[in-house]
């Protein structure tokens, strides 16, 4: 079995950072040639999406539905 590796990202309230090549660095270096890559968060309140990078308006609408839904308030 492969070790766990580890990312630390660095965000602010409503982010969406690409973290594919950090990803890519850990398998390759792993020498595992086929098999399963598991990513998950820790923290409650990220979570990881797949989107392939072809539209930034893609990142652009999910931001902003994300912000409607849970707009940020002072209480």
């Amino acid at each position: 079995m492969a070790p766990i590796r580890e990312i630390t990202v660095e965000t602010g309230r409503t982010q969406m950072i690409d973290i594919t090549s950090q990803v890519r660095r850990i398998i390759e270096e792993s020498g595992i040639r086929e098999g399963i890559c598991v990513v998950f968060s820790k923290h409650t309140t990220a979570g990881i999406t797949i989107n392939e990078n072809a539209d930034p308006d893609v990142k652009t609408d999910m931001l902003a539905g994300l912000d409607r839904a849970f707009p940020e308030r002072d209480d």
